[in-house]
């Protein structure tokens, strides 16, 4: 018993030990991290859709957002009555001209082209497939 005892003991004394390496004397080269590269920024207007037609008027007016990085190409939503549209944006490079595509929750589809005036400021259209047209004014 008194032998179980003390190898308890030693067993227990000895399980906090741990084995720290010694150095070999060899220099230790670190491999620098790979950084991947930044995300794109995005730009992110938004923008009021005004009826432009009774079809229009009767959906009601709309909001949407355009959010493009610098490659061209983003997102697009708009919300009009109870239908919400979600596609893409595109914006040819150096120009000021895009369009937006969207499909409708309720199996509707708009299209939307635009020209920027500025940065942050901008007009366009937006045609539904029920025949709703929009005026469409873009700020940030």
């Amino acid at each position: 018993m008194k032998n179980l005892i003390l190898a308890s003991a030693t067993a227990i004394a000895l399980s906090a030990c741990y084995v720290v390496p010694m150095s070999s004397g060899s220099q230790v080269v670190q491999t620098p991290v790979a950084q991947s590269p930044a995300s794109p920024q995005e730009t992110v207007l938004n923008a009021r859709l005004y009826p432009n037609n009774t079809a229009a008027q009767n959906a009601g007016a709309g909001s949407a957002t355009v959010s493009i990085t610098h490659t061209g190409h983003g997102t697009f939503r708009a919300q009009i009555g109870a239908e919400s549209f979600t596609g893409d944006a595109t914006r040819t490079l150096n120009s000021r001209s895009g369009k937006a595509n969207g499909t409708g929750s309720m199996g509707r589809y708009i299209n939307c082209n635009y020209t920027m005036n500025s940065e942050t400021v901008g007009t366009g259209t937006c045609t539904t497939s029920a025949g709703a047209s929009y005026n469409m004014h873009i700020s940030r």
